[in-house]
């Protein structure tokens, strides 16, 4: 059996035009690639904290979260709180109704609000009182295909 290895160099020069316009190819479609991976997977918007009044133990915390693949939101934290739990709020008969959801689910490339009479993050015993126009560090716990991961926003305080 005889192996021929193909030498670039001494190949004539169609020939060898035409590998390096292979080449030149393969290496843009690699690169597009990775600049389409480089797309964020979790995209975070309008991310804001409702302002508490001196005492306040508990408020709430939205915003509008997009996953580039399916995936779900499992846990939230943040330094300001205790603790943060995931809420819904629904309305049976006149009576609002709170409770906590143990995931959200985040459909592909889809935007999911989380908003006030709705879906929800509560943030419980607030070490302070929580003033307009500053920040609040939240992480939120994503899960995709078992793999957690972490995504770290800053929340407006709002007055709303």
């Amino acid at each position: 059996m005889t192996t021929r290895c193909f030498n670039v160099i001494s190949s004539p020069p169609l020939a060898r035009a035409k590998i390096l316009a292979l080449c030149a190819v393969i290496v843009v479609a690699l690169l597009a690639a990775r600049v389409a991976g480089a797309q964020p997977v979790v995209e975070i918007n309008d991310a804001w904290v409702r302002a508490t009044v001196p005492g306040q133990q508990v408020a709430g915390a939205y915003l509008t979260i997009r996953s580039a693949r399916a995936a779900k939101l499992i846990g939230v934290e943040s330094p300001v709180a205790k603790s943060a739990e995931i809420h819904s709020m629904s309305n049976t008969g006149g009576v609002m109704k709170m409770r906590k959801l143990d995931g959200l689910a985040l459909p592909a490339a889809e935007r999911v609000r989380l908003e006030p009479g709705g879906n929800h993050i509560m943030l419980f015993e607030i070490k302070r009182q929580l003033q307009p126009g500053e920040k609040v560090p939240i992480t939120l716990v994503i899960e995709e295909h078992g793999k957690r991961k972490t995504v770290k926003v800053e929340a407006e305080v709002r007055r709303e």
